[in-house]
Formats: C-alpha cells, sequence, structure tokens
C-alpha cells in the first residue's frame, strides 16, 4: 500500500508518514545503491528525504542529489538537510551555528544536492555558545533569499525550541516549524515535554532511530554474538553512547515485543516502527535503510494497524516518558547568552 501523508506542522505541507533518512548513503551504501534505494521509496511513496552536511563529509548529501537529478523527481520530493557538525578537522568555524558557518554550509549543501532550494534546514543539534537569534537572523536571510523554504531544529529540549519561538517572535523572523527527536521503544522521555509542547504550538516532529540504530529488529538476541557487519558487533570498538545503549534491558524489552509482533505476523522491527508511527503528534519517522531488503522492511510497518491492547503491553514494559537505553546526545543547556 502506498504511504499516507500528514501535515508538517502548521505549514500546509504535507510529508508521507515515513521519512527516508540518508545517512547511510555514502557511508555503508554506495552510489548506485542509494539511487536505487531513493527510486524504490519514491515508488512506495515517500516524498519526504532528509540528510545532513556531516553525513560522510557530504557524500550522502551528493549520493542524494545525484539520485534526484537522475529519476528528475526532485521537485515532488519534500528534501530536508541539517548543518552544524564539523566539516573540517582544521577550521572550528566551519562548524556551529553562526551566520558564518550558516551560510557557508547551506551554499556547499545546495551544491552537492543539485538544487536552488532546501525545502526544510535544520540545526543538527543545540548550540549552547551561540545566540539562538545569531541562527535565526542567518536562517530568515536564507528563506527570504529563496535558498531555504522552512527551517527546524533537532533534538532540542523543549525550552530551547520554547525559547527560540519567543526569539522569533521578538524580532520578527521566521520560526522554526519541526523538531527531530529521538524516540523509540527504548527511549520515551520526549513524552515527557517535548510531545506536549510540541502539539501545543503546532510543530511538527520527525523522530529519528525508531528502531534505536537496529536495536529494535530482533537480530541481536540474549547470549547469542551479534550479526557479523551489524551496528554492534564488535563491541571494542563502541563509543560511549553505544555502550549505554546495548544494555541488558534492552533484552527485556525485544522479548517481551516479540510475541506482540508474533500475533500480527510481522517482524519486530515493523512492530517497533508502527509504533512509533502510532503515537499522538508523530509527523514523520526517519527510516535509515542501508539495503534495499531494509527499505522494503521499514515500508510494510506503514501497514501495521496496532491495538489498543498492543499500546497497554508496551506500557508494561516501558512506562510513558521512561527509557531503558538512553538515546539523548545534545547540550540541553543552560545557554551561554539570552536573546
Amino acid at each position: 500500500m502506498p504511504l499516507e501523508t500528514r501535515l508538517l506542522g502548521r505549514t500546509g505541507v504535507r510529508v508521507s508518514d515515513l521519512c527516508l533518512g540518508a545517512m547511510m548513503f555514502g557511508m555503508r551504501t554506495e552510489q548506485g545503491d542509494s539511487c536505487a534505494i531513493i527510486d524504490r521509496a519514491i515508488e512506495r511513496g515517500v516524498n519526504f528525504i532528509d540528510t545532513a552536511n556531516v553525513y560522510s563529509r557530504g557524500r550522502s548529501e551528493s549520493f542524494t542529489g545525484e539520485a534526484l537529478k537522475r529519476n528528475g523527481k526532485r521537485d515532488r520530493i519534500v528534501l530536508a538537510t541539517k548543518f552544524h557538525g564539523a566539516m573540517a578537522d582544521d577550521d572550528p568555524n566551519m562548524q556551529g551555528a553562526s551566520r558564518r558557518h550558516i551560510m557557508a554550509a547551506c551554499e556547499a549543501s545546495l551544491t552537492r544536492l543539485k538544487t536552488d532550494y532546501i525545502d526544510l534546514y535544520q540545526i543538527h543539534r543545540p548550540r549552547p555558545d551561540t545566540a539562538i537569534d545569531e541562527t535565526l537572523r542567518a536562517l530568515d536571510d536564507l528563506i527570504h533569499q529563496g535558498k531555504v523554504r522552512y527551517i527546524g531544529t533537532s533534538t532540542f529540549a523543549a525550552w530551547q525550541f520554547v525559547e527560540s519561538l519567543w526569539a522569533s517572535e521578538k524580532h520578527g523572523l521566521n520560526r522554526f516549524v519541526c523538531e527531530q527527536q529521538p524516540y523509540n521503544l527504548l527511549d520515551r522521555r520526549v513524552e515527557r515535554e517535548l510531545m506536549p509542547m510540541a502539539q501545543t504550538y503546532g510543530v511538527a516532529t520527525i523522530p529519528w532511530s525508531p528502531l534505536a540504530g537496529g536495536l529494535l529488529t530482533g537480530k541481536y538476541k540474549r547470549g547469542e554474538s551479534a550479526p557479523e557487519g551489524t551496528r554492534f558487533a564488535n563491541t571494542a570498538r563502541m563509543n560511549p553512547a553505544q555502550r549505554r545503549r546495548f544494555n541488558e534491558n534492552v533484552y527485556d524489552v525485544v522479548e517481551a515485543i516479540e510475541p506482540l509482533a508474533a500475533a500480527h505476523n510481522v517482524p519486530v522491527s515493523q512492530f517497533a516502527l508502527a509504533w512509533v508511527m502510532a503515537q499522538r503528534g508523530v509527523t514523520s519517522p526517519i527510516i535509515g535503510p542501508r539495503t534495499m531488503e531494509q527499505l522494503e522492511d521499514n515500508l510494510d510497518a506503514a501497514d501495521l494497524t496496532l491495538t489498543q491492547a498492543d499500546f497497554d503491553a508496551v506500557d508494561q514494559v516501558v512506562p510513558p516518558g521512561r527509557m531503558v537505553a538512553p538515546y539523548y546526545e545534545a547540550n540541553f543547556g543552560p545557554h551561554h547568552f539570552r536573546v
């Protein structure tokens, strides 16, 4: 079945209820496969693609731009990218949320994406050392120049997002219209403040890592070695964040979800993704397939309708607002500057 569409917050723009994330493109997925995945996603009804300049230092954007040039579908796609991450190791100003970096980063992204405009331009993480009105003024200028249509955030705390709305109101600047937040069955903390804030202010939410970086696919089994080539196969190479995520509690959740998924005759991955899609206030979870097989599995989750009994069972395992594997990786303040 083709995907449905949902409003991107209060903008009037409609996006598919799954967003194709391009983080793997240029990293573990080469150009030909990346193009094929994008083509297939569009065929299945995806009209929303998200990438970032920092993904493989520009390769993801380049691969995405090439795919849309080849298939001629750029004008049908709501194309999103992000700035903030370091784009060079020897220049401290090629990162962050300053006007200087934003202007340069946008021009570089436009070139790599082979487009004249970016539909949604997002700050990848909060930046406490930069006043929010500095960032908003630069983004507002890009909108007035026609290079950016809408602006958004990623992994902001609720108070940081609301402060940005206040700054936009105070200075007469375009406001952020959406927030990308970490949200999955292992980490439900955004339900405390972020999700109610988003619903109150008409903010679209675009959850990232709805499968918890693969931990909710069912491929990791208690007492068994992680499959070769997977993200958590080499424990010696895990960074601190990965070690915090991959703990014994993960198995408890997955083992509790397995019979719920089996009752619907679907894999754990589809159940976990369908659960995020069904949460109140969610606009479009971001899937990040590495292969065509993973793409098809993810897209099929849109056909699954969960029951109230399913939601109640999940709440017994991971209560609302709680977490068993932390996914926050941002600086939630305090900021160094007030507007």
